[in-house]
């Protein structure tokens, strides 16, 4: 069998122990840049979807004569034209893997970096300030969770940790649920409106595309900070642009966009209320190596005729 794994623009597949495991039975190939042509691809068996950096649309799906597999890692397909492939003849997997530490981990440090104004003040000491407004703390605050998958209910447990109320939102959350993280269950407009802190953590689905609108938005006090470390449609961006720039609320802590990456010279860009980080929520040296230790799972159950786990099955499209 020969595998392509596709977009490793940090490249770090070929090292690690898994891909190497994979080598033994499979010919590996690894692609650190975009593929270009669909033809580069002829010959090859499976190919290994690094996140969602090449878009499957039925056309290129189509021209994938010989791929029988696509091992996508993460939890998103919206990507991938599922229906043209099951067409084609082409099961898409996942391979979930597990990178909701380092999401977690990184919407915690953008409420961090908003709340005590780490960028500011850095840049007053290199300039030779010292004394600068004070600034709030996570402690005794309100934390709004809006999404309540893994990334979210790890979310709330760290921000229960530093002693923050937690508040908790998704379609399915269940009070049970919402308790086994430190959290309370909420409506989301509840949420809105009480949070110190909102940070999202939903799949993009067409029910969350623009979930938080300029409606919504106008609930968050003006004090209040957004944290988005999930998808960058998911919140209505000329209406945060408004928000942000008339000073609605404190402030916006942003890993991902509406086009990525970020187009130079973005209004984003020009805002001194806004902490801005480049998709920084998954590529970490552990996620890494959970998803290639998922996608070569994946493709060990395939060589074996077990079966392998599918979007539809785990049906993707539900926040």
């Amino acid at each position: 069998m020969r595998v392509a794994i596709l977009d490793d623009l940090h490249d770090v597949w070929a090292s690690t122990d898994d891909v190497r495991r994979l080598r033994e039975r499979a010919a590996v190939e690894v692609f650190t840049a975009p593929f270009g042509s669909p033809a580069v691809l002829r010959g090859f068996d499976a190919l290994i979807a690094n996140r969602e950096r090449t878009r499957f649309t039925r056309e290129l799906l189509e021209q994938l004569a010989d791929v029988r597999l696509i091992v996508q890692t993460g939890n998103h397909a919206a990507h991938i034209d599922l229906a043209a492939a099951r067409e084609c003849g082409i099961v898409v997997a996942q391979a979930s893997g597990g990178y909701s530490i380092g999401a977690a981990e990184l919407a915690i440090g953008l409420a961090l970096a908003l709340m005590r104004r780490i960028p500011e003040q850095d840049a007053a000491v290199r300039r030779g300030d010292w004394q600068t407004p004070t600034t709030p703390v996570l402690h005794g605050k309100t934390l709004g969770v809006i999404g309540f998958g893994r990334v979210g209910s790890h979310v709330a447990r760290i921000g229960h940790a530093f002693g923050m109320r937690v508040l908790g939102w998704s379609p399915r959350l269940t009070d049970a649920g919402a308790a086994v993280a430190g959290a309370e269950r909420c409506d989301l407009d509840a949420l809105l409106a009480q949070a110190d802190v909102v940070t999202i953590h939903a799949s993009l689905t067409p029910t969350s595309r623009g979930l938080l609108d300029a409606r919504r938005l106008a609930l968050m006090k003006p004090s209040a900070y957004l944290v988005n470390t999930a998808r960058g449609p998911i919140v209505d961006e000329k209406a945060l642009l408004t928000a942000l720039t008339e000073r609605r609320i404190a402030g916006a802590g942003l890993d991902v966009f509406d086009v990525e990456p970020l187009p130079a010279g973005h209004r984003f860009t020009g805002l001194d209320n806004v902490v801005l980080t480049p998709h920084l929520g998954w590529p970490t040296d552990d996620g890494y190596r959970r998803f290639a230790a998922a996608a070569c799972e994946v493709l060990f159950a395939h060589l074996e005729g077990r079966p392998v786990p599918t979007f539809e099955e785990h049906d993707h499209l539900r926040p």
